[in-house]
């Protein structure tokens, strides 16, 4: 599943304030209109449950509090199967890409309250990767459920010892090694 969106002005745009409902009839406060990516996975992890599939792992660059946490050389994970996050960890770091596990913690729901709708679609400046996982978490049913969050990871501005500057195609060799592991 493709979650594609651009992030590009008109009139027809949606702007601060405007409530939208998900595939799966939640609704959200758009509280920042550049975060359309989590709004656009929120659909995709929706249209994945009724693909009833095994496991659901998605990728984006989600959040830029994961470059203030984690910097350009390591991808935050989050989910909701802690086998599943090890087995993956473990192949990442066999396939020279490195990862760390953020949380997902029920009191983040609070960073995401709004008045109008079930939640807002960002909850401010603290522990915004997480907060972000948080809110990716109502929108599927898996019980093997992860996210990747490339922000920091998807380009590089300088070569480090596995990749050159640039567009790195970050957690490719990773997610190839673990569908055939």
């Amino acid at each position: 599943v493709s979650a594609l969106c651009e992030n590009m002005t008109s009139g027809s745009a949606y702007k601060q304030g405007d409530i939208l409902v998900a595939m799966n009839g939640k609704t959200i406060e758009v509280d920042n209109t550049d975060a359309e990516g989590r709004i656009t996975l929120a659909d995709a992890l929706c249209y994945c449950d009724k693909l009833n599939v095994d496991e659901v792992i998605d990728i984006a660059t989600l959040t830029g509090a994961v470059i203030v946490s984690l910097g350009h050389n390591i991808t935050g994970v989050l989910g909701n199967n802690q086998e599943q996050i090890d087995r993956f960890q473990k192949i990442a770091g066999q396939s020279c890409e490195n990862t760390w596990q953020m949380p997902i913690l029920d009191e983040l729901k609070d960073n995401l309250k709004s008045e109008l709708a079930d939640m807002k679609n960002t909850g401010g400046r603290n522990a915004g990767t997480s907060t972000a996982g948080w809110f990716l978490s109502n929108f599927t049913k898996s019980n093997s459920w992860m996210h990747l969050d490339i922000a920091g990871t998807a380009y590089l501005d300088k070569s480090n010892k596995e990749t050159l500057f640039g567009p790195t195609g970050v957690m490719i060799r990773s997610l190839i090694n673990y569908l055939l592991a």
